[in-house]
């Protein structure tokens, strides 16, 4: 899958768990996903859970790294880096 098709189903993920005063239309890639308040802390658990089923990523293996979650371009560098 492309960077592009990753990005789309991210987006849309994160549509579904975002705060609903958040929209997702003016997050830009790069913005912070937890400090610009579209999502919380428990919503990041629910973003692991998706990468993990969704894209095949074992943080068991590998840990998480907050820097690696904390925006749209961090999440597709990481996808990226683990090949998928």
């Amino acid at each position: 899958m492309e960077r592009a098709e990753h990005r789309v189903r991210l987006r849309a993920f994160l549509d579904g768990i975002r705060r609903p005063e958040k929209p997702l239309d003016t997050l830009g890639d790069r913005d912070p996903l937890v400090t610009s308040g579209l999502i919380d802390s428990l919503a990041i658990l629910e973003l692991i859970a998706y990468l993990e089923a969704e894209v095949g990523i074992d943080f068991s293996q590998s840990g998480v790294q907050p820097e690696d979650l904390r925006s749209v371009s961090a999440i597709l560098d990481l996808i990226e880096r683990q090949g998928q």
